[in-house]
């Protein structure tokens, strides 16, 4: 294996760890464990500012600002910046030896220009506060790097160069729409993670004992607002909060009905059951954990599993797509 397909498969790696570490730390409430950035009151750890991180809970024992949480917070930026060099470094790889690359310098160099977008994103949802619309994005963004890296991993790899598939023109399609399903729900969960809607609808499954509960899709779903707050500064009512939980319901049930037929379609082609079983077996996976964080009034660990399983499940849908199209 060259030097640059080694980058490549530990960013690709180091990408799912940071997302599912981004998710960890969003749920446990360490987004603003350390209010600055890059660093943590300046320091390069939260160990140099302890004593900055003390005088705030000397005034805020409550408050977002805990050493726990300067931890949590400072470790996902490590990662995140580990990350980031990886990038670069692939970047500059590609660039070098951009005539013995499979696909040219595109994908690598679009890679580090999302990795750049990244670290702003990053930057903005602190300074921001947690703004829902910039920490969604940030979602999105480390779920469109993990993806973008997978496929140049596939690319470079060759992986599907080799052995006999039938033809899979019947499933292009098919396939490009669940991966745009699963993406959507995807973007539809962060925004219900990052306006702390989870447990909007604290029954199943009904939404407070109904089909169609009050709901406020206008207040729930503007975007430039701040966190728990309308557009016009008042207190986020419930009925907009019940309106981001309950969509991201039925969208759930969309995908779950339409990857399932998708499964059925994989199982029957030749050369695609092992991708319908997997498929399948995360959608189930998905959909168990969906409803335990209902049942269970949304368990750290299985909230973050329910993220790292929303990963594994696009992961497998972008590898369905290559296939599909690299036979």
């Amino acid at each position: 294996m060259t030097t640059f397909r080694k980058f490549i498969l530990v960013a690709l790696i180091l990408a799912f760890g940071v997302v599912t570490l981004g998710a960890y730390v969003r749920l446990s409430d360490a987004g603003l464990g350390c209010p600055d950035w890059p660093g943590c009151y300046g320091k390069l750890t939260p160990h140099n500012a302890a004593d900055a991180i003390n005088a705030e809970l000397a005034v805020r024992p409550d408050g977002p600002v805990s050493h726990a949480k300067a931890w949590k917070e400072m470790v996902h930026r490590y990662f995140a910046g580990t990350l980031g060099l990886l990038v670069l470094a692939i970047a500059v790889l590609a660039w070098r030896g951009r005539r013995d690359t499979r696909g040219g310098v595109g994908l690598p160099l679009l890679l580090l220009g999302l990795i750049v977008f990244q670290a702003l994103l990053g930057m903005w949802t602190v300074t921001e506060l947690l703004k829902p619309v910039i920490v969604s994005s940030h979602l999105l963004g480390g779920m469109t790097t993990l993806s973008l890296l997978l496929w140049l991993w596939l690319r470079e790899r060759s992986w599907y160069g080799h052995g006999y598939y039938a033809n899979s023109d019947h499933l292009r399609g098919s396939a490009l729409l669940g991966l745009a399903l699963v993406a959507v729900q995807i973007g539809l969960g962060g925004w219900v993670s990052t306006n702390y809607a989870a447990l909007a609808c604290p029954d199943l499954p009904l939404c407070h004992g109904a089909w169609m509960p009050p709901m406020d899709f206008e207040q729930g779903f503007t975007l430039h607002r701040n966190l728990g707050e309308t557009a016009t500064g008042e207190l986020l009512p419930l009925a907009a909060l019940t309106a981001i939980h309950w969509t991201h319901r039925v969208m759930a049930l969309v995908v779950t009905v339409y990857l399932s037929w998708l499964v059925l379609r994989l199982l029957r082609s030749p050369g695609y059951a092992g991708m319908g079983v997997a498929i399948g077996g995360l959608l189930l996976l998905q959909v168990s954990l969906g409803i335990s964080n209902v049942l269970f009034s949304l368990p750290l660990g299985v909230a973050v599993a329910h993220n790292a399983g929303a990963a594994l499940l696009l992961c497998s849908l972008v590898l369905l797509n290559y296939r599909v199209r690299r036979r």
